[in-house]
């Protein structure tokens, strides 16, 4: 009664699970390597914002690629704000997800080279053309303490590089295209600032990256890896209630057949 596993129907529904086991084990996998790489980020992020900041000028330089092991790095600055080189950077959002700009102001060290600054975020205007409303930047020698973050680019934050824009503002944080518009030099990747906390109206701080959230990775792959044990189970099922299926059918006809003897 199980010669019709062999059928046409039924070898292309074995193959077809046969192939959807191997996939959705290497999908679970996926996902959970997914949630690992959270969690080492998760511990990453925690780790360089509790760690003791240290002068920019330490771990990064003109021209430096800033790596992953130093994202979010405590760093510190001493310096004077360039504010007549002040830009703003488009399409940013606030902590409650409103959009606006973020603010980006040189700082200039005290051997002329440059750190870059992002100040927080600012509320667009009637004009999105316009140059939004930016509080002024404190006056004289200022010591700063941010977040190290590395320079961005349209293939790393998928935000397309828009050309033509307005005056003084931009669309990525860079700091190789600020020296060429400054003029001078300026140090690898930028500084989040989160201290000294501006006055009240001034730009709003950037709050800390989110490193308690796992996401749902790890549900995911338990997921499927439970749809891919359904697979073999599912193929049992469907194959003994064919047969039994089949066995009431053939029971049926000979039923049928020994009717018109027994009359």
């Amino acid at each position: 009664m199980y010669r019709f596993v062999l059928t046409r129907q039924w070898v292309f529904l074995t193959l077809i699970a046969l192939a959807l086991i191997p996939v959705m084990i290497k999908l679970g996998f996926w996902q959970y390597h997914r949630h690992e790489h959270r969690v080492t980020q998760n511990q990453l992020i925690e780790a360089n914002l509790r760690a003791k900041p240290v002068p920019v000028t330490e771990v990064t330089s003109p021209g430096h690629r800033v790596p992953r092991a130093d994202f979010w790095r405590a760093v510190t600055a001493t310096g004077t704000y360039d504010t007549a080189h002040e830009v703003v950077v488009r399409m940013r959002t606030d902590n409650d997800d409103k959009v606006g700009f973020h603010v980006l102001t040189p700082l200039v060290l005290s051997d002329g080279r440059v750190v870059l600054v992002n100040r927080g975020w600012v509320p667009g205007g009637d004009d999105p053309r316009a140059y939004p409303p930016v509080p002024a930047a404190p006056a004289g020698e200022v010591t700063v303490t941010g977040r190290l973050k590395a320079d961005e680019t349209s293939g790393g934050s998928g935000i397309k590089d828009r050309k033509g824009l307005p005056d003084r503002q931009v669309m990525l944080i860079n700091s190789a295209r600020q020296a060429e518009y400054l003029g001078r030099t300026v140090l690898g990747g930028y500084m989040e600032l989160t201290a000294p906390q501006p006055a009240d109206g001034g730009p709003e701080t950037i709050a800390d990256p989110d490193h308690d959230s796992i996401g749902p990775h790890m549900a995911y792959a338990v997921q499927w890896w439970l749809f891919t044990g359904a697979v073999p189970v599912g193929w049992v099922v469907l194959v003994r209630r064919e047969k039994r299926e089949r066995e009431e059918e053939a029971a049926g006809a000979e039923a049928s057949r020994q009717e018109p003897a027994t009359a």
